[in-house]
Order: C-alpha cells, then structure tokens, then sequence
C-alpha cells in the first residue's frame, strides 16, 4: 500500500470521526462529559493530516536519492523536496494529471518511482 492511500484512508477516517463530533456526537454527550479518546485523537489529528495530505499530494514530496546516478551533484541518500506543482497539478493516489502547466526541460532533475 503506498503512503498516499495510507494518508487518504487516515484522512477520511479521522474526517468522517471530526465531521460526527461536530454534527452529532457533542449534542448527545451530557454536559461536561469529557470525549472518548478515539473522537480526541481524531478531532485534534484530522487538521495536521489534511495539511500533510494537502502539501505531499499538490506542493512538494520528499524523496531520497537511492543510486549513484547524479554523483556528483546529488550523492546516494541525499533527501531532496520535489516541486510537484511545477508541470501541472496531479490527483493524489490515482496520480492522473488535472492541469498541465508545463513540461519538463533540458538539466530538469527528474524523479522516477
């Protein structure tokens, strides 16, 4: 399973749990009563995923260099940030692109799965 569908799925998860709070839970709870641990974890942890979800699937994703191939400019195990913005704007997971706004050039550092 790769990274992206582990975010997505916490994401919906901890979203559908914050989204339930928010509309139904908190009206039935009595007065005072404190929230379950599961509705707490997911209430404080759905923003900082839907912000990483967010920055890794539109902005940029790190990456580390696993071969000698750009020796000497990029050394094996270097970590570099890709601008995924760049040439065009992608869906996270199914990875089709939406949006092109550019297209690679020559001396472009290119990132391959």
């Amino acid at each position: 399973m790769s990274f992206a569908l582990f975010l997505l799925t916490l994401l919906v998860v901890t979203g559908v749990v914050w989204a339930l709070e928010v509309a139904w839970l908190r009206r039935w709870r009595p007065a005072g009563a404190k929230q379950p641990w599961w509705v707490e974890y997911s209430v404080s942890f759905f923003p900082v995923i839907l912000i990483v979800f967010a920055l890794r699937s539109f902005l940029v994703e790190p990456f580390k260099i696993p071969s000698s191939s750009m020796v000497p400019t990029l050394l094996v195990g270097d970590f570099i940030l890709v601008n995924k913005f760049t040439y065009g704007i992608r869906l996270p997971v199914v990875n089709v692109k939406i949006v092109d706004i550019n297209s690679p050039k020559r001396g472009d550092v290119m990132v391959f799965r």
